[in-house]
């Protein structure tokens, strides 16, 4: 549905050239949940506004459905626009007027009749669960309200593409869950293709299907959520990962702690990560049945990452060098990434 090929964006600030975007690459699909990540400054809201060319790309193409956005006219191009809704940080509402009007304003100048506008917009607060607000103002409303007014307002046109940029960012952890939920609604009734621009690796995990990652205007690394979250390539995208599944937080408090991080004779400190049918393997108890290794847990979290079980245990091994060079063994054939943080003596 949306092809970007070999796209550049380059400012200039006086005699200087500023590079934003660096001969990027991007395909999305009908019904993609597209996720782009990166860190402030790593081009991934210039990227997005070249998706409705908001912003002109220096070089490269915008196909969208087919069509090259590129060599459309500017009302050719006023026109494909309405089939792509964009919602921003700031909910960017208009403070002086209802929240009905709010959300009519573009079918008003886009000549719907009253009675036709009236029906539109109830119908579309009632998607996001605003109708009582109907004839409320932003003022009266909590962040994530004014974000579904947003998302209700980037609706009135029917389209067919929905761009978020940093739309979660504002709110708090519970409200960010909401309107990710609102959002997975809105792509499984609606058919809606959703591209969200985020530096939260949480919001990909809740909700993306598809995710690339941004540093520096360049796409380092992108794929299936599953396949990236399981075995990343990238150090950035291994930092975002483990910020996400918070086994980096779990390690520094273990390796912070002496009465966590002190290893006693023969034994290992261990992060063990498995995905898929794996995490339903008894796998310490094999451990200690067939190799006689004890096992102390000293972390554990499972995530569901397209639909998929995505595992991580931060745990102990104690028995003999062989035993624990055994069990190494058997998990790395298991198919379990198996990384030793730290022993007491003796190596693999």
């Amino acid at each position: 549905m949306i092809e970007l090929k070999d796209i550049s964006v380059t400012f200039r600030q006086g005699n200087r050239e500023i590079p934003a975007v660096r001969n990027v690459d991007l395909s999305v699909d009908q019904g993609d949940v597209y996720g782009i990540v990166g860190y402030s400054g790593a081009g991934k809201s210039t990227l997005v506004r070249v998706i409705n060319l908001l912003q002109q790309p220096t070089e490269g193409t915008v196909e969208v459905n087919g069509t090259d956005y590129t060599t459309l006219k500017p009302k050719e191009l006023r026109a494909r626009r309405k089939k792509i809704g964009m919602i921003f940080q700031h909910f960017n509402l208009m403070n002086h007027r209802s929240i009905f009007d709010n959300v009519a304003f573009s079918l008003k100048y886009a000549g719907v009749s009253k009675e036709d506008r009236r029906q539109k917009v109830n119908e579309l607060l009632d998607l996001v669960g605003l109708s009582a607000e109907i004839n409320s103002y932003p003022s009266q409303l909590s962040g994530g309200q004014k974000q579904r007014v947003a998302i209700a307002r980037s609706l009135a046109n029917d389209p067919e593409i929905l761009l978020c940029d940093e739309a979660t960012s504002a709110l708090d952890p519970k409200t960010t869950l909401q309107i990710l939920d609102l959002l997975k609604k809105l792509n499984k009734q609606l058919g809606l293709t959703i591209v969200i621009i985020t530096h939260e690796m949480q919001v990909v995990k809740e909700i993306c299907n598809k995710v690339a990652v941004m540093e520096d205007g360049k796409i380092i690394e992108h794929g299936e959520s599953i396949q990236i979250f399981s075995k990343p390539e990238q150090p950035l995208t291994k930092d975002f990962i483990r910020t996400a599944t918070h086994i980096d937080q779990a390690l520094d408090t273990i390796l912070g702690s002496t009465s966590f991080s002190k290893l006693g004779e023969n034994e290992w400190l261990v992060e063990l990560s498995y995905v898929g049918d794996q995490t339903s393997e008894p796998l310490i108890a094999e451990l200690y049945s067939q190799f006689q290794v004890t096992t102390n847990i000293l972390y554990g979290n499972v995530e569901i990452i397209q639909d998929t079980p995505l595992g991580s245990l931060i745990v102990t091994l104690s028995g003999t060098l062989e035993q624990r060079q055994k069990a190494y063994e058997y998990l790395v054939n298991e198919g379990i990434y198996v990384n030793v943080l730290k022993q007491t003596e003796g190596g693999l």
